[in-house]
């Protein structure tokens, strides 16, 4: 049992309105300004979200740690693989977007994001994957900026009241990620396989797990007709080659997470094809594996499901498919359906 389903509902209640939701993570406010500002600027600011109280969250957060000798980055590659059970691990899907493609999963400021964060804890979660870029089909990406303001603030808030949560942030960009670890984010959850050059050291430095995840294309354009000859071969190959520049460099191979990219440049046969392949993807021996599929397009094209609201039955479908796949890890938006899911199978089992 986890600690937050441990503590009343007033005491969850106290945390939550302890923490400032004056300022919207992704409304005028977040936009109007650079708050956290990129290498090699500087701007001096009382602002909440200014570089030099990010500096001073990340400082804060590692004295904290290492004072009581329980440094944040633990070694988290036990939670990497599947449960005892057999079961995939859940991490729940935190977006700090305002347009995620599905509703459910947004959060326009801190307050809000911590009061889900906290929900998902109580419901079984064992990651909970914090993003603040869309990368839905069609998405613009979001500046530099902007994404490190909507993010960095959340990964500290939670960090502070659920100290035993695996995070992860869900970033392509290296000057975040490196924000987000300083903050108390224990994986890296990169949809671009560390196209950023700075990602590799980042990671290796840091011994810090990472998802390197298959996308062909970028989300602007990945879904305009993509084309393979062998769909599992590629993204495998694709696979193979990002997670080489860290083992090449010293990262064991059990820190690897590995997604093939569900909806990511991909038409319904190809997503079908990787989804019955499980484990076969996975490039090198040790690594681990995570499905993402949670109420995407692939339910629309097969099940006629327009609406991202109405396709939790066909996502829970595919999760009772991923423990018979070996999936490790599988990242959804309703935390506590799949817990069910899970228990129910374990008990007919």
């Amino acid at each position: 049992m986890s600690l937050m389903s441990c503590l009343s509902e007033g005491c969850r209640r106290w945390i939550i309105d302890s923490i400032s939701s004056s300022d919207s993570l992704v409304g005028p406010s977040a936009t109007s300004g650079a708050e956290i500002t990129p290498p090699g600027a500087f701007r001096d600011s009382s602002s909440p979200s200014s570089p030099i109280t990010i500096v001073l969250i990340g400082l804060r957060h590692i004295i904290k740690h290492a004072t009581n000798g329980t440094p944040h980055m633990a070694d988290w590659r036990p939670i990497l693989k599947r449960r005892d059970s057999g079961f995939p691990r859940i991490m729940g899907v935190l977006n700090i977007t305002p347009d995620s493609f599905h509703a459910g999963s947004r959060a326009e400021n801190v307050q809000v994001a911590v009061s889900r964060a906290l929900n998902m804890a109580a419901e079984g979660a064992d990651w909970i994957d914090i993003g603040g870029e869309s990368t839905r089909p069609g998405a613009t990406e979001v500046s530099l900026e902007d994404e490190a303001n909507r993010v960095i603030p959340v990964i500290e808030a939670v960090r502070e009241v659920l100290p035993e949560m695996g995070i992860s942030v869900d970033t392509r960009r290296e000057y975040v990620a490196r924000l987000a670890i300083n903050s108390g984010a224990d994986m890296v959850n990169d949809v671009s396989s560390l196209s950023d050059p700075g990602m590799v050291d980042l990671i290796v430095e840091n011994d810090c797990p990472v998802c390197l995840m298959h996308m062909k294309g970028i989300p602007g354009n990945m879904q305009k007709d993509p084309k393979y000859g062998d769909v599992l071969r590629e993204v495998r190959d694709h696979l193979q080659v990002a997670s080489m520049k860290l083992i090449d460099k010293g990262l064991d191979p059990s820190n690897i997470v590995v997604d093939p990219g569900i909806g990511f440049g991909k038409l319904l046969e190809h997503n079908l094809s990787l989804l019955s392949s499980g484990r076969s993807v996975m490039p090198v021996e040790g690594m681990n594996l995570m499905w993402g599929v949670s109420r995407k397009s692939m339910f629309r094209h097969m099940l006629g499901r327009d609406n991202s609201e109405d396709r939790l039955a066909g996502t829970l479908g595919v999760a009772a498919m991923a423990s018979e796949k070996g999936v490790d890890i599988i990242r959804v938006h309703d935390v506590a359906e799949h817990n069910d899911l899970f228990s129910m199978m374990g008990g007919i089992r």
